[in-house]
């Protein structure tokens, strides 16, 4: 599994001193961008293939609260994706340091062509990396992205 420790920082509070929703989403996002830089697609290597990921849902649930300064266990599986890695699923689960579950991210997405703007398949690298997550249980194949030329 891969997973992340990071820290509920100042900025990540709301007004009732827990940790906000958008920074939750913020630490999944990071994660996710931390595993892609540790599998040789920095933001600089994603800009030079012309391609980058794009969410296009997030579901969010809460269990526990984040306080301030509190260490966090951030982790990333895949929980669908197409045969062509063109859509895929993620799931993080956001753990308190005493090891219970605070919060969990389901992210829908796919991988975007930065010119056409529109969503395409990975290359074949990407792919494996993208492949090489734990699944979870209920992983799911997805439909393709890619439109079959008329």
């Amino acid at each position: 599994m891969f997973e992340r420790k990071l820290m509920a920082g100042w900025g990540d509070m709301d007004f009732n001193s827990h940790m906000a929703n958008t920074a939750f989403l913020n630490k999944v996002g990071d994660t996710r961008m931390l595993f892609l830089t540790e599998q040789g697609f920095s933001v600089q290597e994603l800009m030079r293939l012309n391609i980058g990921p794009v969410v296009m849902k997030d579901d969010l649930s809460y269990f526990k609260e984040v306080l301030l300064l509190e260490e966090i266990t951030v982790t990333l599986a895949l929980a669908g994706m197409s045969s062509d890695g063109s859509r895929w699923h993620l799931r993080s689960d956001i753990l308190r340091p005493d090891g219970k579950l605070a919060a969990r991210v389901n992210s829908a997405g796919g991988w975007l062509d930065l010119s056409a703007r529109k969503l395409i398949a990975p290359p074949a690298n990407l792919l494996a990396a993208w492949q090489s997550l734990q699944q979870t249980e209920d992983f799911q194949e997805l439909p393709s992205s890619i439109r079959p030329a008329n």
